[in-house]
This record gives C-alpha cells, sequence and structure tokens, in this order.
C-alpha cells in the first residue's frame, strides 16, 4: 500500500482540478440537514397598498406592455428569485382597452381575478376565459395565451407560476405568438373546456392535459361556505382543493390551488410539510405565526409560507369568517415521493362523511 502525507484538503483540492469529489463531502453536507431540510426562503408579506401603488406607477413607466407583462413579482428576502424556490406569485395590470400579447411557454401558470368585470378575459389556445372577481383561470404549460381588458377601468389579477422548478430542470421554453391576438374558436362546440363538465362527448378521444379551465367565484363561494359547518382539518381550517375536472387530481401537475376558510375566532394547530405555499387575502383579517416570526394579513395582502417551516393561522375577528386563496407545490412533491408533513399527515387522513342509513342500521344492530 503506498503510503501519502496529503492532507484530506489536498485530496480535495486535486480532486476538484480534475472535476471529481469524494462522497466524504457530501457526508459532511448530509449531515446539517438531518431531521430535514432548512426551509427554502423565510416567511414575508406585500401590503396591498404598497402592490397597488407600485401597479398603477407601473402603468406610466412601461406604457405599453405589448409581449411583456406589467407583472410586479413578489421575491422572497431570502431568495435570488422566485416567492418560493419552486413558486413565483406576483399582481399584474392591464389598462382599460388594453392587451397582453399573445405568447406561450413550458412555464405552467394561472391566473385569479382581484379586480375583474365583465370585459376582462384571457384568452387559452383560442377559449375565451371570462374573469370576474375572484375567478380562476388556468393556462396549463405550453398553453398560447393573451389577457384583454375591454372594462372601463384598470384590471388586476394574482399571477402564480412554476417557474423556479421550470428553471432549476433547465426546461423552460418560450415562444411568442407574433401577434398581439392569437385566433379565437369560432365556435363553442370546439371549446375544449366544455369537455371538462358532467357531459363529454362519446365519438371523441378522452383529453386530460393542456385544457383551459376557469373556475367561477360564484360556484367556489357558496361550496366554501356550505363547507363551514364541517370539522374540517385542525390544522388549515376549511380547505377545499381546486381539482382538475379532467382528471380528477390536483388543479396542475405541478400546482395545487386551494381556497381556504378560517371561521371567526378560529386558531388552528401548528404543524409544518415539505411543500411551500403563497397565499392571496380574499377578505377578513387575522394572523400567520411562522416559526418565530408572526405576520398580521388583511385583505388583498399575499404572504409566504417556505417549506418545511412550522405554521398555524389565526383569525382575530370574532365576528367574519377569512378567506385564503393559497397555491402550493404538494403535486411535485408527491409525484417524487417527498410529501412529508410533522407532526402528522393531515392530507386525505380522515373519512368521509358516514351513509345515514347504515349508522341507523348499526344503531338497530347494536341495540
Amino acid at each position: 500500500m503506498t503510503e501519502t502525507s496529503k492532507s484530506l484538503e489536498e485530496f480535495d483540492s486535486e480532486l476538484a482540478k480534475v472535476h471529481m469529489r469524494g462522497q466524504w463531502q457530501y457526508d459532511r453536507m448530509l449531515g446539517t440537514v438531518i431531521g430535514g431540510p432548512k426551509p427554502a426562503g423565510v416567511p414575508a408579506i406585500w401590503r396591498w397598498n404598497n402592490i397597488l401603488e407600485k401597479l398603477v406607477e407601473s402603468c406610466d413607466v412601461l406604457e405599453e406592455s405589448f409581449t411583456a407583462r406589467r407583472n410586479l413579482t413578489f421575491i422572497n428576502p431570502a431568495l435570488e428569485r422566485g416567492t418560493t424556490h419552486t413558486i413565483a406569485m406576483g399582481m399584474q395590470m392591464l389598462k382599460p382597452g388594453e392587451i397582453a400579447w399573445a405568447h406561450r411557454h413550458t412555464i405552467a401558470a394561472l391566473r385569479f381575478a382581484i379586480q375583474g368585470g365583465d370585459g376582462l378575459s384571457t384568452v387559452v389556445d383560442g377559449e375565451i376565459c371570462p374573469m370576474e372577481a375572484y375567478d380562476l383561470v388556468l393556462t396549463p404549460r405550453w398553453t398560447w395565451h393573451d389577457h384583454e381588458n375591454a372594462t372601463g377601468d384598470h384590471a388586476i389579477w394574482l399571477d402564480v407560476l412554476d417557474l423556479g422548478l421550470v428553471m432549476s430542470l433547465n426546461a423552460i421554453f418560450y415562444e411568442p405568438f407574433g401577434d398581439e391576438r392569437q385566433p379565437k374558436r369560432a365556435d363553442p362546440a370546439d371549446y375544449l373546456a366544455a369537455r371538462a363538465g358532467s357531459v363529454r362527448p362519446v365519438w371523441e378521444r378522452r383529453r386530460d392535459s393542456h385544457v383551459p379551465i376557469r373556475y367561477p367565484w360564484r360556484d367556489i363561494e357558496p361550496r366554501l361556505v356550505a363547507m363551514a359547518g364541517s370539522e374540517g382539518s385542525s390544522y388549515d381550517g376549511i380547505a377545499l382543493e381546486y381539482a382538475n375536472p379532467m382528471t380528477g387530481g390536483p388543479t396542475l401537475p405541478t400546482l395545487s390551488c386551494w381556497i381556504q376558510l378560517l371561521r371567526s375566532g378560529e386558531e388552528t394547530l401548528v404543524h409544518r410539510h415539505t411543500s411551500s405555499s403563497v397565499y392571496f387575502v380574499v377578505r377578513g383579517t387575522g394572523r400567520v405565526v411562522v416559526d418565530e416570526t408572526e405576520i398580521e394579513w388583511t385583505k388583498h395582502d399575499a404572504f409566504v409560507i417556505p417549506n418545511w417551516s412550522w405554521h398555524r393561522f389565526i383569525n382575530d375577528s370574532k365576528e367574519h369568517d377569512a378567506i385564503l386563496f393559497s397555491v402550493n407545490d404538494i403535486p411535485t412533491l408527491k409525484a417524487l415521493d417527498l410529501y412529508f408533513e410533522e407532526p402528522e399527515l393531515s392530507l386525505a387522513s380522515a373519512p368521509w362523511p358516514a351513509v345515514p342509513g347504515n349508522l341507523t342500521r348499526d344503531r338497530r344492530r347494536s341495540s
């Protein structure tokens, strides 16, 4: 056996020069994450008043948006880009009569209307998706999309994209359409979204991806309120997932959208998970406590909870419910079998409501 007087540090340096690395270096790194990963980013909040002021100012600074977007992305103070390491959240504004030109990309995106109305729409692969206040519209990856504000007021919506994830995979493709508008489907019978409901054509092949989907708030809010009497989640209150009607699964393959109701005076238990989440306050006031940081939020504020951070929600009002819209990267973590929770698994853990007839029968049998 050859004797050597080299130190380990000298050997590491020699290996680096020939583009190699000893596994012992990774072992040292892994020793720092015993018990789980360090959160990527820090908890942070973006106040509605500040956002609105800068959006209005952006209309003067960027007079015409053309193929770009008058979008202000919320950058996590502890990250170089994005709101979390996988998700970018921001808000976009269109002037009255303005069009955000058509393009497509491999980044999946969604739009949650804040100041919408009759005349505001996103066109996805030729299908017009109206954007009333608090409507959710999906622009799946590699679908053509443009936005048009035919209202008399400035329009604002929340943009959420899986930007960090796609960038980390080095899988970004982008293509401008070349004109401000893409051609629209002439016949409503050709709308793919028309096949995402309770019925679908029997003569066509089934399609479960790249489908423009709109979730009208007028349909979502009553369902959320109707659930208020249920037990809900000890950690998230009454939290409903926007299900993809084509697959029955998450909203998008990489992102899941939730609408969450915190009943008056409700305070949830603390937990953490390997997924990260971004939030928008639809209405109400309250607090979120993330590790040692407490953040107060109110209507139309936006905030972020990094991955693997202990957190709990508090609705400070004793009279009014609070509603939060959120987006998380749970589908990505689950697809990789990397979704974990502490102190317990809360997702999909409770049984469905029992059948009343079965309960009656069981009582009769036991009496």
